[in-house]
């Protein structure tokens, strides 16, 4: 399908659907996902944040470009010593996506390998492409799959990801991310909620394409999953201003062993929490919550927040900047909370009338 993306650095292997589904503004998309609608049947209407928020993801990106660059590189060598050479990256569209891009070009900086990266869809509660996975297995040698995703908020991706991988013997159901603040891999860059600038933007910053989409009109059975192509941001696209700016934070030796930044492990998983929160506020779905940097973010850029949980002591901290931006700027209200996993934390706003 198109991307701004060169097929150098990402195949992906997705359905180009643009123009066959109208994207839905957050507010009609949320009453719809509310009253039973998935959220994969409809495209978000995406659009260009604000210039104060856009200050905002400029300074994330400058400040945060050597903290990402250095968990690239530690997840890179803790694949290296774990799977060996002989690996294929699978990123899941869309967050994934660059990090699978900047995980290839650290092993090819470092290790000086070429390895192949695809990005294939997965959907919670509707599962892997599995005509996607088809396609690999009919390429590669099962054991040399190994997915990667951008971070781990609850977990509920990676759960998706092993119940469905079952039915596809010698794949391994674990998955490479840059931060692990849920506590439930081993292979992550850091167990840090730290910011990756990625999750700031939506398509701008993914190579233009929509998150990914499944509805039987339009994906018939032998189709990958599909997404749509903004053309129209495309003056707008940062896709590889982000690659290129982490990418120039490469340095050798860097490495998950010999890295000055501490990785602190949590003693509990992030459900933990999440639980406890669903408990203090009464939230009967825990699908209503979302830990991390990076969902909270995306909470307040493509669905209807209710409030943001901010790590107590964190109230002018430089990595939170943009969350606060925009909940500044939709009118969200922030209260401050001990979170442990978790700097940040969105939660969605039930809608009394759908």
């Amino acid at each position: 399908m198109r991307t701004s993306y060169s097929e150098d650095d990402v195949k992906l292997l997705l359905k180009d659907i643009t123009g066959l589904a109208e994207p839905k503004p957050a507010k009609e998309r949320e009453r719809l996902i509310q009253s039973g609608r998935h959220y994969s049947e409809m495209l978000p209407l995406e659009y260009v944040p604000g210039r104060e928020y856009m200050q905002a993801y400029k300074a994330a990106l400058k400040n945060y470009s050597k903290p990402v660059a250095l968990a690239t590189g530690r997840l890179a060598d803790k694949i290296i010593k774990q799977r060996g050479r002989n690996i294929v990256l699978v990123s899941l569209a869309r967050a994934g996506i660059p990090i699978g891009i900047l995980l290839k070009r650290y092993l090819k900086f470092k290790y000086n390998i070429s390895v192949e990266h695809y990005s294939i869809s997965i959907i919670r509660d509707r599962g892997i492409d599995k005509n996607a996975m088809a396609y690999l297995l009919e390429k590669y040698d099962a054991k040399e799959l190994l997915f990667v995703d951008g971070w781990i908020g609850k977990g509920a991706i990676l759960s998706e990801l092993k119940k469905d991988l079952q039915e596809f013997e010698g794949v391994s159901d674990e998955i490479a991310v840059l931060a692990d603040p849920a506590n439930v891999t081993s292979l992550c860059g850091t167990h840090e909620d730290i910011l990756i600038p990625s999750s700031c933007l939506n398509c701008t910053v993914s190579g233009l394409i929509s998150r990914t989409f499944l509805r039987s009109d339009i994906i018939g059975k032998d189709d990958f999953h599909g997404a749509a192509y903004y053309e129209e941001l495309e003056s707008s696209d940062l896709s590889y201003e982000f690659i290129n700016t982490i990418e120039k934070e490469f340095v050798s030796g860097n490495s998950f062993e010999n890295s000055r930044e501490p990785d602190r492990i949590p003693e509990r998983k992030g459900i933990d929490e999440v639980k406890k929160i669903a408990r203090e506020y009464n939230i009967d779905n825990i699908n209503f919550i979302k830990p991390g940097l990076g969902e909270t973010t995306r909470v307040l850029l493509r669905r209807i927040p209710w409030k943001v949980l901010v790590r107590t002591g964190y109230k002018d901290s430089r990595e939170l900047a943009h969350i606060i931006r925009l909940a500044e700027e939709k009118n969200v209200p922030v209260e401050y909370y001990p979170l442990e996993h978790y700097k940040a934390c969105g939660i969605i706003k039930k809608l009394a009338d759908t």
